[in-house]
């Protein structure tokens, strides 16, 4: 007789599950931090976390990934955004709006990440190159999303060209408090600084990006 996968059993299922993932993450962030990202092996993560090593690489295919473990929500978030904005709202105001409301809370995934693990990214050229594939697929799937909401099919141009300025904006953006972070500065300020440029950023856009994927009023 196989196993219910609905029910009390397939819930404790789950939440090991979440808990075998969340215990992998936080001991290989630890090692992460402590010796370099480099220097850090699959086999030390699964030995400090009590797991096979099979076991990490199914939660986690690449080592990046136990490094970026936030990647689906950082690809996904501004389509998300998008398809969630208002009635009346445009995509720029939808993306301006949200990004303002992350950068006040010190949202770690527009890149408010404290500065060890700020110099764990930027001195692993491995890291670097996987935070880039991220934006690369984060500019991707926004322009699915607008080409969605706008009706248009996926290889117009317009919603990918709408994805590259805005993508360009939040990838300058995470770059920009990446930095801050590394010359010292404390969340607040980091975030004082990066509102003002995220206003003046999106405020670029708005000539060519003002009127585009307004969300009909109901």
């Amino acid at each position: 007789m196989s196993e219910p996968t609905t029910g009390p059993t397939a819930g404790l299922r789950a939440l090991k599950k979440r808990r075998t993932r969340e215990k992998i993450s936080h001991e290989a962030t630890r090692l992460f931090l402590e010796r370099g990202f480099d220097k850090v092996t699959i086999a030390d993560v699964a030995a400090a976390a009590q797991v096979a090593k099979m076991t990490v690489t199914n939660y986690f295919p690449r080592k990046e990934d136990l490094a970026l473990d936030m990647a689906d929500v950082f690809v996904g978030m501004p389509a998300a955004t998008v398809r969630d904005r208002a009635p009346g709202e445009s995509a720029l105001a939808a993306l301006r709006r949200a990004f303002l409301a992350a950068a006040a809370e010190h949202d770690p995934v527009i890149g408010f990440s404290g500065l060890p693990f700020a110099r764990m990214i930027t001195d692993s050229p491995a890291l670097v190159a996987r935070l880039r594939e991220f934006h690369d697929a984060r500019e991707k799937a926004l322009a699915r999303a607008l080409a969605e909401e706008t009706g248009v099919p996926p290889d117009d141009i317009r919603p990918r060209v709408a994805a590259t300025l805005l993508g360009g904006v939040h990838r300058l953006l995470f770059e920009e408090t990446l930095r801050l972070t590394l010359d010292g500065r404390d969340n607040d300020e980091i975030a004082r600084i990066v509102t003002d440029q995220a206003r003046t950023a999106f405020a670029a856009l708005e000539p060519s990006l003002a009127d585009y994927a307004v969300r009909p009023a109901v």
